[in-house]
């Protein structure tokens, strides 16, 4: 190799690299990525058990009325502890119906406001889908009022155990 090819390969600069499209990539970008991303938004439910067998022969001394939701896999049981099952509703396409237990929860709200709790009874294989869905739908319901839906609260103590 030759001295001029040395002394022309000492004389070549290193590019500078020019960011600055890209620091303007970035300043839009972050900002947008920022605005746009769905942060996470947990609630927390306070749940109960259902109360135990010895608490329950007291309370039946006292003749309380309590209501259940029993969840099966074709069926929703709207019953109480002193009647007994009050209302079977029957899956519609191959789904429960909880628009329709929500309206027969209503009814019982009417007759029974001064009730706050309901328990939740599910068979041993029920989805996780399916007992959030239940337990929204005992909650609380939309009710329209002066043209805009409202929500009102149904029976906010929610207690889950097993179905019998």
């Amino acid at each position: 190799m030759s001295v001029r090819a040395r002394v022309r390969r000492a004389r070549r600069e290193v590019p500078e690299l020019n960011i600055t499209t890209f620091m303007n990539l970035m300043v839009v970008l972050i900002p947008f990525l920022l605005l746009s991303a769905v942060f996470s938004q947990l609630s927390i439910l306070e749940l109960n058990l259902p109360p135990d067998a010895q608490s329950q022969a007291n309370k039946d001394q006292k003749k309380e009325r309590n209501f259940e939701v029993i969840v099966r896999k074709d069926k929703l049981v709207v019953a109480d502890t002193i009647g007994g099952v009050l209302k079977v509703i029957k899956n519609t396409d191959g789904k429960h119906d909880f628009a329709a237990l929500s309206e027969y929860l209503v009814k019982i709200k009417t007759r029974f406001p001064e009730k706050q709790n309901i328990s939740i009874l599910l068979e041993a294989d029920t989805e996780y889908e399916l007992l959030v869905r239940a337990m929204d739908t005992v909650r609380e319901v939309e009710v329209v009022e002066a043209a805009s839906v409202v929500k009102k609260e149904l029976f906010p103590q929610i207690a889950i155990g097993d179905a019998p």
